[in-house]
């Protein structure tokens, strides 16, 4: 005999209804969980139909995938289920968030605090990025995106053709953006 929604008190019981194909359970998990969800979507896109969209995928992959998933922190997976979406909607948009940019986003993105210590950790993980190219793309990187170097001035300096430069500033660039896609999405996702 399923339960009313009244009866669903906490997430345990309402995956366990939801696996058994309740409705209502899936209702109280929607009613409980929506918002959160589009919140974070949305502070993350700043786009209300792209941020319910993910949020509306979110909801109907949980129902159609109710009898697989195994789930023991329910806000903890909708949450993740976010961030994953946001990321993907990103890649496949090819967003890329110039470093400037996402450290204003981080400032103004909580209290003050909390915007200084996540800048110090993003920029710990920036320099831990760049610091894994190959010594000649960090020399190339620096001196194209810390000095404004053109790529032209570049091979000149380093006595190397101007395709060699482009090439690596190109490998370098993906690798970093990748990296940097993924931990700005960690770090806006708070």
């Amino acid at each position: 005999m399923p339960i009313e929604t009244a009866q669903i008190t906490n997430d345990h019981q309402l995956l366990m209804e939801l696996k058994s194909g309740s409705n209502l359970a899936f209702d109280a998990l929607y009613d409980r969980y929506w918002e959160a969800v589009y919140t974070a979507a949305y502070k993350r896109l700043r786009d209300e139909s792209s941020a319910k969209d993910i949020t509306q995928d979110i909801f109907l992959q949980v129902w159609l995938r109710r009898n697989e998933l195994e789930i023991s922190n329910l806000k903890a997976y909708l949450l993740t289920a976010v961030r994953n979406n946001v990321l993907k909607k990103m890649e496949k948009e090819n967003r890329f968030v110039p470093v400037p940019l996402l450290l204003l986003q981080l400032k103004t993105a909580g209290d003050k605090a909390d915007a200084d210590l996540m800048e110090k950790e993003f920029l710990k993980l920036y320099d831990a990025m760049v610091q894994s190219l190959t010594p000649s793309q960090q020399q190339i990187f620096r001196m194209r995106f810390q000095h404004d170097l053109s790529t032209e001035e570049i091979a000149e300096k380093l006595d190397i053709s101007r395709k060699t430069v482009q090439n690596q500033l190109g490998k370098s660039v993906a690798r970093l953006r990748e990296s940097l896609l993924f931990f700005a999405v960690l770090f806006l996702l708070d």
